[in-house]
């Protein structure tokens, strides 16, 4: 039986959901779901820290959400990994998205110029962002149902977490370069995560079908942080969180 003291880290991959569980950093198990509903289900944990974003404000001012604001100073080189994600009625038109590359190419396009309407200064959609709203939405749906799973749900970044377990400095080299995976910069991360106690033997096996090593990565990073939510010892940025109009949290925690 799934151990209910254990903490979880996730991360989204092509599969679903790939997260790391357990209750200590030397004995942690790799699992894949197809949607975060079925993880939730089949973990039952004291935290969940998830790479994905949670609370959708209407509007947006600046460059993003408060917390993509708050985090962004602190990864030099590395901020470009977080995405600006834009006002709520922007993101649940992220149910339309079907795959095929021409309807998703007008519906970004569509997206995008509601964006701007929704933020000040006005700003526009990434791909990158646009390709995240299926599963922002899968979270969404379910904190919005279920006020006691926001408790134990909260939204991490994991350039945001590598950083602050390096006292501050943020990671030097890149994890992708042109989208293909940066053997040095996941070495860099490797290096790390060991720091903490995860063991290499977790973190070299090739991944299941579906996932990353990068995932891998982003979802043990994850899970440090949910055992740092569980001591009280997580930092949440910014250091007061707004809440949308449903009530959901808006922060990153690291």
């Amino acid at each position: 039986m799934p151990d209910r003291k254990a903490c979880v880290g996730v991360d989204g991959c092509r599969a679903g959901w790939v997260a790391v569980s357990g209750s200590r950093p030397d004995d942690l198990s790799l699992s894949v779901f197809p949607s975060f509903g079925d993880l939730v289900a089949g973990l039952p944990a004291a935290a969940i820290a998830v790479d994905m974003p949670i609370g959708l404000p209407d509007r947006i001012a600046g460059g993003g959400r408060a917390p993509e604001k708050a985090v962004r100073p602190m990864l030099g080189q590395r901020q470009s990994s977080v995405f600006a994600i834009p006002g709520r009625a922007a993101v649940e038109m992220g149910s339309l998205i079907t795959g095929k590359a021409g309807e998703d190419r007008a519906l970004h396009a569509k997206i995008s110029a509601l964006a701007k309407t929704l933020s000040g200064p006005p700003k526009g959609l990434s791909i990158q962002a646009f390709y995240l709203f299926p599963k922002i939405l899968e979270i969404d749906g379910l904190l919005c149902e279920d006020a006691a799973l926001r408790t134990i749900v909260k939204e991490s970044h994991p350039e945001v977490a590598f950083t602050v377990l390096n006292g501050g400095s943020a990671m030097t080299l890149p994890k992708k370069i042109k989208g293909r995976v940066n053997p040095a910069g996941m070495e860099e991360r490797r290096a790390l995560l060991a720091r903490y106690g995860v063991s290499a033997s977790f973190l070299t096996p090739k991944p299941p079908s579906g996932v990353g090593e990068d995932d891998v990565l982003d979802a043990s990073v994850c899970w440090l942080v949910a055992e740092r939510l569980t001591r009280g010892a997580a930092v949440c940025h910014p250091d007061t969180p707004e809440h949308d109009r449903h009530g959901l949290e808006v922060a990153i925690w690291a």
